[in-house]
């Protein structure tokens, strides 16, 4: 049996209805799921260094 994914809430996530998304990291793959929803959330999953591409592009540091 695998363990249960350990999710950690974006920083911009508040109490105040500010969620955003839940990451949560494997060695080979970066699952994502939206915060408000929880477990019942639809998830979908990249490749590490798909995520890096992404988070690259996302900090506005892209070549």
């Amino acid at each position: 049996m695998s363990e249960p994914l350990a999710w950690f809430k974006s920083s911009y996530s508040d109490s105040q209805g500010g969620e955003c998304l839940e990451v949560a990291a494997c060695p080979h793959t970066i699952h994502v799921r939206d915060s408000k929803l929880g477990a019942r959330s639809p998830k979908f999953s990249v490749t590490p260094d798909t995520w890096t591409a992404f988070i690259t592009y996302a900090n506005g540091t892209a070549a």
